[in-house]
């Protein structure tokens, strides 16, 4: 469930994100809950996190007990930080790495969808430990072929970051039934690289 996007423009990234959370059919819009920000601040770093309501409390335990071992700065530096916590989930956080047909997995799962703004880019890393660096945007969660759609429609049309990233979360949050406002969007600088 849920809607989170990252958009870079303009010299500046925005990360965006809804506010429902789901207990099975029951709903819980932002209004009733005071933890409903799907997007946790690690230091100059915005982590927008889809999937169990569980992933949040897991990983503001990893920020203040293994906060060393973490570096978000480029696509290898994430990588080489998700190889480093898998094992610490799994034996700390009792992590499930069972998904689908095992037999078919290449790779054990972190079972974790997110998205990462900061000021060296957009990241998304996905449950196998791929991860991405995105020059546009990106969205994840139930609601992101909607928020992707919308995005791209809007990218070219609108002047700054944070505009398209609220039309993506908009859009989600209209057509996807996982995903409900207000939103939370957060927005930082782009490093400026020397050549």
């Amino acid at each position: 469930m849920s809607t989170v996007v990252v958009v870079k423009k303009a010299g500046r990234v925005v990360i965006a994100a809804d506010t429902l959370t789901s207990f099975g059919d029951t709903k819980c819009r932002g209004k009733y809950i005071e933890n409903k920000d799907k997007i946790l601040v690690f230091k100059d770093n915005y982590i927008g996190l889809v999937g169990s309501a569980a992933h949040s409390n897991v990983f503001y335990s990893v920020i203040n007990n293994y906060a060393n071992l973490l570096s978000f700065k480029s696509r290898e530096d994430i990588f080489e930080s998700y190889i480093k916590l898998h094992p610490i989930l799994k034996e700390k956080y009792f992590l499930t790495t069972q998904e689908g047909d095992e037999s078919e997995q290449v790779y054990e799962s972190s079972q974790i969808n997110a998205l990462i703004a900061n000021r060296h880019g957009i990241f998304g890393v996905f449950s196998w430990r791929e991860v991405y660096d995105y020059e546009r945007f990106w969205a994840v969660g139930s609601g992101s072929s909607f928020a992707l759609g919308a995005m791209y429609a809007a990218y070219d049309l609108l002047n700054t970051p944070e505009e398209i990233a609220k039309v993506g979360v908009e859009a989600g949050a209209e057509f996807d039934n996982g995903s409900a406002l207000p939103h939370s969007v957060y927005s930082v600088e782009l490093k400026i690289v020397a050549k």
